[in-house]
């Protein structure tokens, strides 16, 4: 059975290597469901959160077959106990009519989305959150009013307590 494998991987900050991780992936028939990267900290090095979801036995090649490549500096696995993450979620959404609005507005009490957006047709909002919150949302809204259009950046992630992923390197 397939489970969720969540990787932390510090590389040279530099052209190409989204390409080479990436297709990495991609030669041994591992699908990437989330992937975010940015500079870091240190702006020698970026920081690759990957999200893929296969056999338990599989994630000690996976980081090994990345540890092996030249431009990775470090591979760390993040559990929900080690680590803390966030998605960001842009959705526009059908709300003709001040009470349809006022609908949404209501619903989104719960969750706190903002508000970057309000047109005769739409509301679009912005929601940071674990993915799992997020589909819940999404799940409503589209339910309940409708989905016009909407993008997702991908879960990004941080180790829990002191230090610095790239403090060792």
């Amino acid at each position: 059975m397939k489970e969720k494998l969540v990787l932390s991987v510090l590389v040279d900050n530099e052209s190409g290597v989204l390409q080479r991780v990436a297709s990495l992936f991609s030669r041994r028939a591992y699908n990437i469901s989330s992937l975010t990267v940015s500079e870091t900290e240190d702006e020698n090095f970026s920081r690759m959160t990957i999200e893929t979801y296969t056999e338990p036995e599989n994630f000690r090649q996976i980081k090994r077959q990345l540890a092996k490549l030249e431009i990775v500096k470090k591979v760390s696995e993040l559990t929900y106990e080690n680590s803390v993450s966030s998605e960001l979620l842009l959705v526009k959404v059908k709300a003709e009519g001040i009470p349809q609005k006022n609908a949404l507005l209501n619903f989104n009490v719960k969750y706190g989305a903002r508000v970057l957006d309000v047109s005769l047709e739409t509301v679009t909002l912005e929601f940071t959150g674990e993915s799992e919150t997020i589909d819940e949302f999404i799940d409503y809204i589209d339910k309940n009013f409708g989905i016009v259009e909407l993008a997702r950046t991908g879960i990004t992630s941080l180790q829990r307590g002191e230090g610095s992923f790239t403090e060792d390197v």
